[in-house]
């Protein structure tokens, strides 16, 4: 799930200074289950918009924001939208970017864009993922060292460690210690003789995938 929260309503007005009639998109998947930008968030910004004095020509929830071609043709059937003068995104970067890639009107974020995380209850994530273009988890126990370690170490636990608890936050339980009970409780901690070599960089920065 992409994570996300949604920026001041001062700083959104501040984008969309000298754009008086605006048109609000929002996303049936991960903004409407996350709460940041499902139908009740973008009910809510186009009353505080109204409030600040701009003018809402419409909204749409897209099916979803991230899927170009659908993108496109509900964007060509949405009423309002050609008298907009910009579109106000309420989705992550990626569905912002697929409105911007499919109208030539201005778009801009509602949203700051966090991480790629666990939905642990309604309104509680925890970020799992950081989409590294190199996937580590087969060999640490389903644990994700780049994200849960704050150092994202790849062979082993730092020094700084005390009493299970992470160095840099220590409310964070250390995540190389949960690797090594998870090895240890599937009779795996042979994994942890493998020397990991740094990561490539790189494979995160691809943009696109064929």
């Amino acid at each position: 799930m992409i994570i996300a929260k949604q920026k001041e309503l001062a700083e959104i007005l501040q984008m969309l200074e000298g754009k008086q009639r605006i048109f609000l998109t929002g996303c049936s998947q991960c903004a409407t289950t996350c709460k940041f930008g499902g139908e009740e968030e973008v009910a809510r910004m186009a009353a505080a918009l109204k409030d600040a004095g701009k003018e809402i020509t419409g909204t749409v929830i897209l099916d979803p924001s991230c899927i170009s071609l659908k993108v496109k043709k509900d964007l060509r059937r949405a009423p309002g939208l050609q008298e907009a003068e910009a579109i106000l995104v309420l989705a992550c970067g990626d569905g912002c970017q697929t409105v911007a890639g499919n109208t030539r009107l201005p778009v801009y974020p509602a949203n700051d864009t966090l991480f790629i995380g666990e939905v642990e209850r309604v309104g509680r994530f925890k970020e799992v993922c950081r989409a590294c273009g190199s996937c580590e988890l087969g060999w640490t126990g389903g644990i994700c060292p780049v994200t849960r370690c704050a150092k994202g170490l790849l062979n082993g636990p730092c020094g700084g460690s005390r009493d299970g608890k992470c160095e840099v936050d220590p409310e964070l339980d250390c995540a190389w210690i949960l690797i090594y009970e998870a090895l240890k409780e599937r009779g795996e901690l042979d994994k942890l003789r493998q020397v990991r070599l740094p990561r490539d960089h790189r494979k995160a920065r691809r943009l696109a995938i064929n």
